[in-house]
């Protein structure tokens, strides 16, 4: 432990950004040597963090607004209310989804008092009463809503991906606009987040009572669940949900949105993170402009993480559902800006990376199990390890459980090469390089920076860091924490007890009024922007076109942005030439050649960071080989090894057509699965 805890005392010390003012601007912003995104990182004086990287490729912008909290800060009696409260974000303020605000508010008033009465009342008939009066009051104040102006104003300028989400950690608004409409989305949003209005709560509510029904039918959530009320009995993480539970949902309380409202929607608790095509000391003046006028909340509640009582035995606990029988184990880990981040991160990689991991060579291309996977739940306050696998059909859970803990045995003994770290390492750079290809990647980036309360120089020399992780430190960390110190969730076939649904009560259908706009809405769709000047694509100009020797015709881009290369095969033929295609394609992936076996491909692949894919489509089939561009001619002769020499192992394809037999049986019994298959028949 000493020698993890002088590990980061280096990375402090190491890690120093340097602070510039920006042109035109009396804004200071913080930058970190050798950032691949060149980020700046602004504090304005209330308090919100801005983040920005400007990347040109196309005239659009991500936009993340990112709020500190989540799931973890809901009150202990009303459960779920931070992502009760995402949705209420949607329905507008008193500028816009209203057409009089002054007339619909005391109607709103009447309808917060009645809730408060509702979810005090215990006798059903009053309760009923109560809900009936409430029902009959939103009729009422639907009439001056007008619903959907947040999407129609979204529209208007042109954004896409209008969306959000919430964790335990956080809650976070998505955006992706036209780099001309900068000064419009920053009016919205500011409005949006500064004078939002609770109306059409009741229908709202109905949503979310069915979210949380369709929860209770999905095993895989019920086993994460059991995994964190396992491992984190003494945090929210484990004695809470974000959903919520039923008996909550039924007895919300505006009231109590409303003080979450004004005590954690305050600009010292949030994030704007974009990066796109925009000017950075235009875009920082606009935003001050709009949020500096945001009032912070000096007295920001804190949960102060505790480790909790240690875990001295396996946690055993069963899960019943519908569908497929499998296995998850678990482990408590510090949180996600403790060293214990760095380890998870190579340990995860180690462990399971798609090819040559401990799990993927010893239990997935052995054929020992029908699925399995293992990686990190990283949390700002605790993170976890997590396992899990499915068994093949006469396979048990003990047994398939036996298997995962061989390979943590393994991780323990150090019988793993280190050219897997080495490779783990160039597989970690090459994933960074893909992230930040897309603007989506890197305001990304800067969300988990933001939330988990990372300093931005840590993040960019994140890789560097692992990077001098020596084996014995991975040997002696897995030593340390991995022992029988885990939780093990027994996902079992059959009829869960508990799985009782939230009736949702009678409600009268709302006024739509959709031919009504709100003066707000009207003069943004009247506000003149600077059109945006299209490039087109010039095939003559912009792409080589060449012939390759066999007559085949190739196309040519040059990568000038990073050292990613990708290369794509495209064959006329699919499935519906021959119907073994798809089949054929997933046992090459248990062949080797006469030289190299299956296992040894793998780590070729994996140690040059590269990979192939194929995509067998009805009319043609696409295989893509892609990786570090410094080893796309060892990548292409590997591959091409293996096209023209795989070897026949019929065990291997005995195996892998039970598999597919007892993974057909399996998607019967999912609900997602049933339900996509339905679509298609639709």
């Amino acid at each position: 432990m000493k020698k993890i805890t002088s590990f980061a005392i280096i990375v402090l010390i190491a890690t120093i950004s340097t602070s510039v003012f920006s042109q035109n601007s009396d804004l200071k912003y913080k930058t970190v040597p050798n950032d691949p995104i060149s980020a700046r990182i602004y504090t304005l004086d209330n308090g919100l963090k801005v983040y920005m990287s400007v990347n040109p490729e196309t005239p659009r912008i991500q936009t993340y607004i990112a709020v500190r909290v989540g799931g973890k800060n809901d009150p202990a009696e009303t459960t779920g209310l931070a992502h009760y409260f995402e949705h209420l974000m949607f329905k507008g303020t008193k500028k816009f989804g209203t057409q009089d605000y002054t007339q619909e508010e005391p109607m709103l008033k009447e309808i917060e008092g009645l809730f408060e009465k509702y979810r005090n009342t215990e006798d059903d008939t009053q309760r009923r009463a109560i809900y009936k009066e409430i029902d009959s009051i939103s009729y009422a104040a639907s009439k001056l809503a007008i619903p959907n102006e947040y999407d129609k104003l979204m529209k208007t300028i042109g954004a896409t991906g209008t969306n959000a989400y919430t964790g335990f950690d956080m809650t976070v608004y998505t955006e992706n606009i036209p780099s001309n409409q900068i000064e419009n989305w920053a009016r919205i949003q500011s409005d949006r987040f500064q004078n939002n209005v609770i109306r059409g709560f009741h229908t709202e509510l109905e949503t979310v009572y069915e979210e949380k029904n369709m929860s209770l039918t999905r095993d895989s959530r019920k086993v994460y669940e059991k995994v964190l009320a396992s491992l984190f009995p003494h945090h929210p993480y484990g004695k809470q949900t974000v959903l919520g539970t039923q008996e909550h949902l039924k007895n919300p309380s505006i009231i109590n949105i409303k003080n979450y409202y004004k005590t954690y929607y305050v600009p010292n608790n949030m994030a704007i993170c974009v990066a796109g095509d925009f000017d950075p000391d235009e875009m920082i003046k606009i935003i001050d402009t709009y949020f500096g006028e945001m009032k912070p909340n000096p007295s920001l509640p804190v949960i102060e993480p505790s480790a909790g009582q240690p875990i001295t035995k396996p946690v055993e606990t069963d899960v019943l559902g519908q569908e497929a029988e499998n296995v998850t184990l678990g482990w408590r880990m510090g949180g996600w800006a403790t060293p214990d981040k760095d380890m998870l991160d190579i340990i995860s990689l180690i462990m399971n990376n798609g090819k040559a991991g401990l799990i993927d060579l010893n239990l997935l291309q052995q054929q020992k199990v029908l699925s399995a996977y293992s990686g990190a739940y990283s949390m700002a306050d605790h993170c976890a390890f997590v396992m899990n696998a499915t068994p093949k059909k006469g396979q048990t859970l003990e047994q398939v459980r036996d298997l995962l803990l061989g390979e943590v045995e393994k991780l323990k003994k150090g019988d793993f090469p280190q050219e897997l770290i080495t490779a783990s390492i160039n597989n970690m750079k090459l994933s960074e390089m893909y992230r930040i290809e897309s603007n989506g990647g890197r305001a990304n980036w800067f969300v988990n920076s933001f939330i988990n309360g990372t300093e931005w120089a840590n993040e960019v020399t994140r890789i560097d860091r692992i990077a001098k992780i020596t084996k014995k430190q991975i040997v002696d960390f897995a030593n340390e924490k991995f022992r029988n110190n885990y939780a093990v969730i027994y996902k079992r076939e059959g009829k869960d007890p508990t799985e009782l649904k939230i009736d949702k009560p009678q409600i009268t259908p709302i006024a739509t009024n959709r031919d009504a706009v709100s003066t707000f809405v009207k003069e943004i769709q009247d506000a003149r922007v600077t059109p945006i000047e299209p490039v087109f694509l010039d095939f003559d100009k912009d792409m080589k076109i060449l012939t390759a020797k066999s007559k085949i015709p190739v196309l040519y881009k040059q990568n000038v942005t990073n050292g990613i290369f990708s290369l794509i095969y495209v064959f006329d033929m699919g499935n519906n030439h021959d119907k073994a295609l798809g089949t054929a394609f997933d046992y090459l992936k248990y062949l080797g050649t006469s030289t190299k076996s299956p296992e040894e491909i793998k780590a070729n692949f994996y140690s040059l960071a590269c990979s192939f894919n194929v995509f067998p489509g009805t009319e043609r089939v696409y295989v893509l080989l892609d990786g570090l561009a410094e080893n796309m001619s060892k990548a292409l002769a590997l591959f091409e090894e293996l096209l023209a020499d795989p070897q026949v192992n019929k065990e291997a394809f005995a195996n892998l057509s039970a598999d597919i037999l007892k993974k057909r049986g399996d998607a019967k019994l999912n609900q997602g699965a049933n339900f996509s298959k339905l679509t298609q028949y639709a």
